[in-house]
């Protein structure tokens, strides 16, 4: 079994109400210091994108500080981040503008961090090359193990306006991927800044909340986003069956 923290959308320097970006940092800290203070182990820690506000170096060497962790932390770029300092201060490797994907050989599971941001742009893609390398891993991986699939923006509506405007599009390229390849148990992506749960190419969709503040529904009213509601994570639990469940957490 297999057990998962999951996380998205930390923003860390996001200004609110002229705090210098403190509040964003705070609640970052107090979701990954839940997090360590846990009594058991986690297998891993995602954080799907978004780590920083507007992408520049000084953001990032907070990002490398706050998440710093006991457990395994695993990261993939959102919309808000900038791929040549995410990958000169996070990854310790020359900038460049390619999309940042990444596998991580977990126990018993391959977990495949893609970068689903499209420069200059708030909606997302996953390119080309990207699938490429997605279809070749998952072919020349461990085939007894499970693989999750895990990317910033949603590939399917979430039916909030703000979010679906800018969610992944060219989707039908990445279900064709997915249905090569059985293995795959679940797809996990944040952006919308409120916990979901959906299906996309017959398999689950999982997504997380957001940590600096949170979306809210139509029905719910309002401006569509809140600053008042608490921090908010999620755990997934991976079983030998390759059954998932998700359980959600709010932080105080």
């Amino acid at each position: 079994m297999l057990t998962i923290a999951h996380l998205s959308d930390i923003h860390l320097g996001q200004v609110h109400r002229r705090d210098g970006g403190k509040r964003a940092r705070r609640r970052a800290e107090q979701v990954m210091a839940y997090l360590d203070a846990l009594p058991g182990p986690l297998d891993a820690v995602l954080v799907t994108g978004d780590l920083a506000d507007h992408g520049s170096p000084e953001e990032y060497r907070q990002v490398a500080e706050v998440l710093e962790s006991r457990h395994p932390v695993l990261t993939c770029p959102g919309n808000h981040d900038v791929r040549e300092p995410y990958r000169e201060v996070l990854l310790g490797e020359a900038p460049s503008t390619g999309p940042v994907n990444r596998l991580h050989r977990l126990p018993g599971v391959d977990v495949l961090m893609l970068d689903s941001s499209i420069p200059g742009q708030h909606d997302g893609l996953l390119a080309d090359a990207t699938l490429d390398w997605l279809e070749a891993q998952l072919a020349s991986g461990r085939q007894e193990s499970p693989a999750l699939v895990a990317f910033h923006h949603p590939p399917v509506e979430l039916h909030i306006p703000s979010v679906d405007r800018i969610r992944q599009f060219g989707e039908a390229r990445l279900a064709e991927v997915l249905r090569r390849h059985p293995r795959v148990a679940a797809l996990l992506c944040g952006h919308s800044h409120t916990p979901a749960a959906s299906t996309f190419a017959g398999l689950p969709l999982l997504v997380a909340p957001g940590v600096v503040s949170t979306t809210t529904l139509p029905c719910e009213g309002g401006r569509g986003i809140t600053f008042d509601h608490p921090p908010m994570l999620a755990f997934h639990v991976l079983d030998d069956d390759r059954r998932l469940t998700t359980h959600y957490r709010i932080v105080i």
